[in-house]
């Protein structure tokens, strides 16, 4: 569940922070891989993607702190 601070009336800078949070919990991604049906086969290659981007990613972060 996510909550956001209305403060002072202040609707636009919470509307900004709700979309903010959602971002960052892939709240969006889910939302359009849910709208079609994805087929067992592409799922697999989609998951093995987000794999390899993530240990990409992991090796980048290594790379740059020593």
């Amino acid at each position: 569940m996510i909550l956001v601070n209305v403060h002072a009336g202040n609707g636009e800078h919470a509307i900004k922070t709700l979309k903010r949070k959602m971002q960052r919990e892939l709240i969006f991604r889910s939302m359009k891989m849910s709208r079609f049906y994805e087929p067992p086969s592409e799922a697999k290659v989609r998951k093995q993607q987000e794999t390899e981007r993530r240990k990409r990613k992991v090796v980048r972060k290594q790379m740059m702190e020593s």
